[in-house]
């Protein structure tokens, strides 16, 4: 009986949290239009999510694909089709973990930072105080920074396939001597625009769930030092999972 209301109580608990945050997501889409006729905000954020996430963004590509084409080259060395090596990482890369790796990446990065600081500004009523003198905060405050957020995601995701496939070449082709022309030529003629695609939508999926998460948390934060640091920790606990989630099912889906 009791672990029956407990179960309820959790339910219940999910659905108003997922129902308050689509209200919000519908306030904030509303101010998205206006917010993009003054780019300039949007692009400082973009700078501030995406242009400060590049230096972990390129260094975990790099790591990844080098890791890629030693676990590649093994694995078909012993089935005589090293050739395939450069088909094998792009793909990895391009649908899965160029996508997946970025968000989380993202999530544990700019997420976070997106949370403090609203949260941040929570605490020190400065949102409070925009709010006295009629200027919304959820078109100068927050819309801003889910659009940057939501801008940011693809364009590292592109950067970390691209940095990965680097790797995947200096391992492959300069360390194993994989043939440099059967590399790229596999890759170009198996890599589909399908494939691509895939990596696109999920990178935008990934990237609109970060970002409404990270604003989300932030704005509803306790306004406590204790309360950022919880509501920080609710980003990446929660974007983690979802990520991983929705990777699955649009996985499924493109199938």
């Amino acid at each position: 009986m009791n672990s029956a209301v407990v179960q309820d109580g959790f339910v219940l608990r999910s659905l108003g949290r997922i129902g308050r945050m689509t209200i919000f997501f519908l306030q904030m889409f509303l101010q998205c239009g206006r917010v993009l006729a003054r780019p300039g905000l949007v692009i400082n954020q973009i700078y501030n999510a995406g242009g400060r996430s590049l230096v972990i963004i390129m260094l975990s590509g790099l790591f990844t694909g080098m890791v890629l084409a030693l676990l590649g080259f093994n694995l078909l060395q012993r089935f005589g089709s090293e050739e395939a090596l450069g088909f094998a990482t792009a793909l990895a890369l391009v649908k899965e973990l160029g996508p997946v790796l970025t968000a989380l990446l993202f999530a544990g990065r700019a997420g976070t930072a997106l949370t403090s600081e609203i949260g941040l500004m929570r605490a020190t009523d400065q949102l409070t105080a925009m709010q006295m003198m009629a200027v919304d905060p959820l078109r100068f405050v927050v819309a801003p920074r889910f659009l940057g957020g939501l801008i940011s995601m693809p364009l590292l995701n592109a950067v970390y396939v691209v940095i990965g496939l680097f790797g995947a070449h200096l391992v492959g082709v300069r360390m194993m001597g994989v043939d440099n022309g059967s590399f790229w030529s596999q890759m170009q003629s198996s890599v589909s625009l399908h494939d691509v695609n895939e990596g696109i939508v999920k990178s935008l999926v990934f990237g609109f769930i970060c970002s409404l998460i990270a604003v989300y948390e932030g704005y509803h934060a306790e306004p406590t030092a204790e309360g950022v640091g919880l509501a920080t920790t609710r980003t990446v606990v929660a974007s983690s999972v979802l990520i991983l989630l929705l990777d699955y099912m649009l996985t499924a889906a493109f199938l």
